[in-house]
């Protein structure tokens, strides 16, 4: 599974569905709703029971001065994309690289100079496209997932920050929660 990317969660889930006979029911759900100060959050979930986890959810936006949206009532505040990321390659120039995947759907290229990767960015439709291109030309693809990228960030005092991530912790600490995406402003202290 590895060698053909797929995402860790992915990997570990299967092999809880095989462990467990229990995982077999598993539903992929999304919740979206608004925490406090009008931040928009996206709760990505895989779960046996929709009543429990629906529940949980709610309730914890609900304690934290938020509340749960209806399906695809923010889906408008965030860009589904997926992201590979790839061994930064030797011999080809990252603007021909560039040049080359906007046919395939991606739409940003970044260097992680840290880990010597290539970071791209691309439509979510695209996702296969753009992996079997990489794959048929030899680039070596370290990780890949979807994340939900905020169309506009929201301003926040620490205070708010504070209250906000509470409730972001306490989805990201349920069991039957994947991935949680906002569109709250980043830290810029933090960042330094």
């Amino acid at each position: 599974a590895k060698k053909e990317n797929m995402p860790k969660e992915n990997v570990e889930r299967a092999i809880k569905r095989a462990v467990s006979k229990d995982f077999t029911d598993y539903k992929e759900m999304n919740y979206e709703g608004y925490g406090p100060f009008g931040i928009a959050i996206f709760v990505e979930t895989a779960t046996d029971n929709t009543t429990r986890t629906v529940a949980n959810v709610r309730s914890y936006f609900n304690k934290c001065g938020g509340s749960l949206g209806t399906t695809g009532s923010l889906e408008f505040l965030f860009t589904h994309k997926c992201v590979f990321h790839i061994v930064k390659p030797e011999n080809v120039s990252l603007d021909d690289l560039e040049l080359e995947l906007i046919d395939f759907g991606v739409d940003e290229l970044d260097v992680d100079d840290e880990s010597n990767e290539v970071v791209l960015y691309g439509e979510f439709a695209q996702n296969a496209a753009i992996q079997k291109y990489l794959e048929e030309n030899g680039y070596e693809i370290t990780s890949s997932e979807f994340v939900r990228i905020p169309n506009d960030l929201k301003e926040v005092t620490p205070e708010q920050r504070e209250t906000i991530e509470k409730l972001i912790e306490k989805l990201e600490e349920d069991d039957d929660v994947q991935n949680v995406f906002h569109n709250m402003k980043e830290d810029d202290s933090e960042e330094e």
